[in-house]
């Protein structure tokens, strides 16, 4: 039997949209059709700021030329060849390229296809890397609560958002967590790093001496955790994290897919907070956005632990169809050449304290109990909805700010707003979007919004 796809109905019923209320959507959706820098436009050709970098990823700016014509160059040689026991030069030179911005002793990279695939791939190494050694024992994994590792089993066992664990039942053994660092009467309103918390590291050593230091293989954290509401780590506190781990012999994995790429003015925020951890995970701004992409980044210690033994056994049992994707690839390098030859980085530095000080400006707007900020990346939180609705403040202005003109995400472990624009920010973009976000606020206290 023949058939026509091409008179298929074009109708918003087939896709099942990710992390959607898809009935709640259909009722008023919210549908982008271009893209140029800062901006999203709809369909009636209405300009859009860009307050969440597309989901924290478009760190270069919507249609950079450098990451488009980098794509098309690849797909004009090679669109598609496995990366299990053949190779293709594109993805040796983004690893080496990649390798080479990140920090000290970060001499390798594996890939995979999204951030959660790179957290799979980081607790694995992990847990093979203690087997190496002689270390078997050590199989328990220590995540944090209110932490986002992606959706895939391991990630959601780590994590530490409840309604990704709630829906699954059991998840994988030996994990547990430590406390998050979320506290609002200590640290409501912060700017950047709070001052109070540091000590909540210590539950990391209580913890690990509970189950022993030699079952202990890895914890794993965001050093801001990003998806539960941006909590800034307090001052001290990553560091603490890094001796525990040190003394114990314990690996330190950085979930660096929100905050890697340039949110800190550079590849890592490592070097910001002055931290040196194991095995550093990315994904999103690492192509812009434009292709999927994941990256697990060890140490040369680490590497080296697997290259023993006879040369014609596979090291590293694991691996994706798409790792290694040849315009994936491409697509790095040419957002590292955006990067470098735009100063984008640069701009993310210099941008940073006039982003903050807009954001802290909505202190006093109807609602907003608390506000965070780190870097290029904000949350304002606002006073949670009725019983049976916890996110109605935060989600209806996340919809009445895309209908005056502006993408900002809500949800999380609170009732927040995300700001995560794009690097290539200057002060009119924060103008316009905190100003949007604050006419919005004002007009839900005066009843002029749904």
């Amino acid at each position: 039997m023949a058939y026509d796809f091409t008179t298929a109905a074009n109708s918003l019923d087939e896709f099942w949209m990710p992390f959607t209320p898809v009935r709640y959507f259909k009722k008023s959706p919210r549908m982008v059709v271009k893209a140029e820098g800062m901006y999203y436009y709809d369909q009636e050709g209405k300009e859009i700021i860009d307050g969440i970098a597309g989901l924290w990823c478009v760190n270069a700016g919507h249609g950079n030329p450098k990451v488009k014509e980098a794509i098309k160059a690849q797909l004009d040689t090679l669109d598609y060849v496995s990366f299990f026991q053949y190779g293709n030069p594109t993805a040796f030179k983004a690893a080496s390229r990649l390798c080479a911005a990140m920090p000290k002793d970060f001499g390798h990279v594996f890939f995979s296809n999204s951030g959660s695939e790179a957290v799979e791939t980081a607790l694995k190494i992990a847990l093979n890397y203690h087997r190496l050694k002689g270390e078997g024992t050590r199989r328990i994994l220590i995540g944090r609560e209110r932490s986002y590792h992606g959706v895939n089993f391991g990630g959601i066992s780590v994590g530490g958002i409840t309604p990704n664990r709630a829906y699954f039942g059991q998840l994988l053994p030996n994990i547990d967590h430590i406390p998050h660092t979320y506290n609002l009467e200590k640290n409501a309103f912060s700017k950047g790093q709070p001052k109070w918390g540091a000590h909540l590291a210590d539950d990391l050593e209580r913890r690990i001496l509970l189950h022993d230091p030699k079952n202990v293989a890895a914890v794993i954290m965001e050093p801001v955790a990003g998806a539960t509401g941006v909590l800034p780590p307090p001052e001290g506190y990553l560091k603490k994290v890094a001796e525990i781990c040190k003394k114990y012999g314990v690996l330190l994995i950085f979930d660096e897919v929100i905050t890697g790429f340039g949110r800190f003015g550079a590849i890592s925020s490592a070097d910001y907070f002055g931290v040196q951890p194991d095995i550093i995970t990315m994904a999103k701004g690492i192509t812009n956005g434009t292709i999927p992409m994941g990256a697990t980044f060890v140490t040369n210690e680490i590497h080296d632990a697997f290259m023993k033994g006879p040369e014609h056994v596979i090291e590293l049992m694991h691996g994706y169809t798409y790792s290694g994707h040849p315009v994936a690839a491409a697509a790095a390098i040419g957002t590292l050449d955006a990067m470098q030859d735009g100063k984008i980085w640069e701009n993310a530095q210099k941008m940073a304290k006039p982003f903050e000080d807009a954001v802290h400006s909505l202190k006093n707007k109807p609602r907003v109990i608390d506000i965070r900020n780190c870097g290029i990346l904000a949350a304002i939180e606002l006073e949670a909805g009725p019983k049976d609705d916890f996110f109605k403040h935060c989600r209806e202005a996340s919809w009445e700010l895309f209908h005056r003109g502006a993408m900002v995400r809500f949800g999380g472990g609170g009732a927040n707003l995300y700001l995560c624009p794009p690097l290539i920010l200057n002060q009119n973009h924060i103008d316009r979007l905190v100003t949007l976000v604050g006419e919005v606020l004002t007009a839900q206290a005066q009843k002029k919004v749904a």
